[in-house]
């Protein structure tokens, strides 16, 4: 078996996708009687600056000879990758092997680029510790994703499926015809087992990108034959090429358990805590929160931004002393949530007393003297205690489909350790 791994030939700006690139690496090997056993579409770190969109990185398992593999890779990736980009820099890996074990070094490479920064130098340094061939355009930042989609087979368990139809060439850049009625139609019929194809709420096409590469729409799900037959009701322009990906798209991969008070910048957690101010919308419709550990000894920033839409309510429903359980990437010192998970609701609060007598509400009878009925006389010492209405209930809830990050778990794939709230 052979393993190639291949990264960043996309641009943000120009174009392309490294999903086409390595489909069409898979095409020819098939033309030459190969056989490919699968594509992988591996999600990175969400958190680096540099990446685009969506960070992925992809692995092509064959049975081709590494020689020849090494050969026809590196002529598709010089052709198609947008290297006149300043911000694209692609790498290409082969390793020879079965792609289940490879070394743990490699293993271990791969499960730390989904949720560290990791240098380029140490991708070219371990390649040629396990003698895999690799190859690198310009500074070559994507043997990093490159290497780590050779180890991604060994290092995960929990994989997803998404396939992707592709344009005629001559449309790449133009606006996308689809019937988003038929979209949503068959998004309806084939929900829960592919999810994120639309957000109902919002009216959005989720699967349908806005950038000018080569995806006419890409659809994930747990189930493959779900996400083609989805793929197959919805009426559009032709669809000139399409594969399906084995990925780890909609896993959590990237979330780490962390610790308020030693959380690192650019990386994704969950991370449990209390509420410890109230959720304060700020300019932009950003809402925040202070989000303290247990003793209180350490705090971070939480932050619904704009773009999670809806979300923000769920947010803005928190109140200090609710404990939760967070899951997000660490930017600026502030915490982006993705989802969270309510585990205890604060169902107390203080208000001024009533008078038992006539039932109105008291008034101050002036500072630190109470309160006082000014019609029947009557006096209480302090505010009291009474037990409210919650909008929240315990359990997950998260980001809309329009807002989530590709590699974050969605609700309904379920497995999660607490009742849940998903959004559709």
């Amino acid at each position: 078996m052979t393993v190639i791994g291949l990264d960043d030939t996309d641009s943000r700006t120009r174009g392309m996708c490294t999903t086409y690139v390595a489909n069409r690496v898979a095409s020819r090997l098939r033309e030459s009687g190969a056989t490919v056993e699968r594509l992988l579409l591996v999600r990175l770190n969400p958190a680096v600056e540099f990446k685009t969109r969506g960070n992925a990185a992809l692995a092509i398992h064959t049975d081709a000879d590494p020689e020849t593999v090494l050969a026809l890779a590196r002529e598709e990736l010089a052709g198609a990758a947008e290297t006149d980009d300043p911000m694209t820099n692609p790498g290409l890996v082969v390793a020879s092997g079965n792609p289940a074990e490879v070394p743990d070094a490699v293993a271990t490479f791969a499960r730390d680029a989904l949720r560290e920064i990791i240098p380029v130098a140490r991708a070219r340094e371990l390649a040629d510790d396990c003698e895999y061939a690799r190859a690198g355009w310009k500074n070559a930042q994507g043997l990093v994703g490159a290497l780590a989609a050779v180890g991604s087979w060994a290092a995960f368990d929990d994989w997803t499926a998404e396939h992707i139809s592709y344009r005629e060439p001559d449309r790449w850049g133009t606006e996308r015809a689809v019937d988003y009625d038929s979209l949503f139609a068959a998004a309806d019929e084939y929900y829960p087992r592919a999810w994120d194809t639309v957000d109902r709420v919002e009216g959005e096409a989720v699967c349908v990108p806005h950038t000018p590469c080569p995806i006419l729409y890409g659809i994930r799900g747990d189930d493959p034959e779900a996400c083609r037959a989805l793929a197959g009701a919805i009426d559009s322009e032709p669809v000139f090429d399409a594969a399906t990906f084995v990925t780890n798209q909609g896993t959590d991969a990237h979330l780490a358990p962390g610790d308020i008070g030693s959380l690192r910048e650019y990386r994704a957690y969950r991370v449990s805590g209390v509420v410890t101010s109230e959720p304060e919308t700020r300019r932009g419709g950003h809402v925040f929160f202070e989000f303290s550990a247990p003793d209180r000894d350490a705090a971070i920033q939480c932050a619904a931004f704009e773009p999670t839409k809806r979300f923000r309510d769920r947010v803005r429903a928190l109140r200090e002393g609710d404990r939760l359980t967070v899951c997000g990437e660490v930017t600026g010192g502030t915490l982006k949530l993705e989802k969270f998970a309510v585990r205890e609701l604060n169902r107390t609060a203080f208000q001024t007393p009533r008078c038992d007598g006539c039932g109105n509400t008291m008034k101050s009878a002036g500072r630190n003297q109470g309160y006082r009925c000014r019609d029947c006389g009557t006096s209480a010492p302090g505010k009291v205690e009474v037990e409210i209405e919650r909008e929240l209930e315990q359990g997950w809830y998260e980001v809309p489909p329009c807002a989530r990050r590709h590699v974050a778990k969605p609700l309904v794939r379920g497995g999660f350790d607490a009742e849940t709230h998903p959004e559709r």
